[in-house]
């Protein structure tokens, strides 16, 4: 059974109601976890392969044992359907981590490169050595790929972590707090819930390493707290990722894709189709398609399909309903602010100077802008 707002109660593998792990509890302060894991990382902990390749195996167990856990918070958190939470962010997860396992030891081992005549006579060795404490401060979108991702690869190289999971996606954060420290040496990996203020404190902590991915925004805010220390940082923040369609593609496998992406987590995907280019014939070709595919992917009404994920937050969610003022609608637009639904939705007549042109969307909305040649597209790409 499935509400009528799409969501579906989350099941395990045997059918059964897998009812979500309660939200909100404290946090750590972010002194006292940065000076536990910083002594661990100094005291060597972390340096031993074998004692990796064991945090690396008790990872993957975690991923095994927990799987209806994770589709529950995704599904409390974004309304995210079973199989578009397991394919990825399960899964996802899984295989990075098997490929790690498989080969860190070798990532790590001691390399001797060649040598030139200024240092023939040496002994030129290349080591691989960790950063020390690092930070991955999550995303919303997808939380526990973004967050467990990177904490596997600095598990590998060796160093100390501290998650900091968005509190925009209370649900998932709260099953990484509960279940990190059960499967991981507690004194070398941490997970620290929290909003703005705790954020704010973390980043006044001096890591040896960084990882933010988000929005451009914060990631402004990370990058200026860590020059402050010169601290190494990854920033992985989104961007207005255009497509161009031109009649020659397979239109029906190119509109099929192109839908699917935009979809995908109510296109809460930082790497999704923002806009489409494309010539006056080809709009009229895609939106006709899109309509097809759309009904036939979610059947009459959108919004009752439990197919189709929702908007993480009422801030995003009014954000996106004001780029559809005063737009040309050609297919969706509906909206339900109750369950923070909005439709896929094809936006025609779009100008350069619109607003739904002017930021990431973020959303499950296509804006469409006429070219005449692909030429014209690059232009248009490049100019922005």
């Amino acid at each position: 059974m499935h509400s009528t707002s799409g969501c579906v109660n989350p099941v395990d593998s045997h059918g059964r109601s897998v009812q979500p792990l309660p939200l909100g509890s404290p946090s750590k302060r972010a002194d006292e976890v940065v000076k536990m894991a910083k002594k661990a990382f100094q005291g060597g902990k972390t340096r031993s392969v074998k004692f990796r390749a064991k945090q690396l195996k008790q990872l993957l167990k975690m991923y095994e044992e927990n799987e209806d856990q994770i589709v529950s918070a995704l599904a409390t958190d974004l309304c995210k359907p079973k199989q578009e939470a397991i394919t990825t962010e399960v899964e996802v997860l899984k295989n990075d981590l098997l490929h790690i396992i498989r080969n860190f030891k070798n990532w790590a081992e001691i390399e001797k490169p060649s040598k030139s005549a200024v240092n023939i006579l040496d002994g030129v060795k290349i080591l691989r050595v960790p950063y020390g404490t690092v930070l991955v401060v999550g995303t919303w979108n997808y939380p526990f790929l973004i967050s467990l991702q990177p904490l596997a690869g600095a598990i590998a190289a060796g160093n100390t972590v501290i998650v900091k999971p968005s509190e925009l996606a209370p649900a998932s954060a709260e099953v990484m707090a509960k279940l990190i420290p059960k499967y991981l040496d507690p004194t070398c990996y941490h997970v620290i819930t929290g909003g703005i203020p705790e954020t704010t404190e973390l980043l006044k902590e001096r890591f040896d390493y960084i990882f933010y991915t988000g929005s451009t925004e914060v990631g402004r805010i990370v990058h200026k707290a860590a020059n402050q220390h010169l601290i190494p940082t990854t920033l992985e923040l989104g961007g207005k990722s255009p497509v161009y369609l031109d009649s020659t593609a397979n239109l029906d496998v190119a509109v099929r894709r192109i839908l699917w992406g935009k979809c995908m987590n109510a296109g809460q995907t930082c790497i999704a189709p923002d806009y489409l280019l494309c010539s006056k014939q080809v709009q009229s070709e895609f939106v006709a398609r899109a309509k097809a595919f759309l009904r036939e992917w979610y059947g009459k009404k959108v919004i009752g399909s439990p197919d189709f994920g929702r908007i993480i937050s009422d801030k995003h969610f009014w954000r996106l309903t004001k780029l559809l003022e005063n737009a040309t609608v050609a297919v969706g637009g509906e909206t339900d602010a109750s369950v923070r639904f909005i439709g896929p939705t094809v936006l025609v007549n779009v100008k350069p100077s619109d607003s739904v042109m002017q930021e990431e969307i973020f959303g499950p909305i296509i804006p469409i802008i006429q070219v005449d040649s692909v030429f014209e597209a690059i232009d248009f790409i490049n100019s922005r």
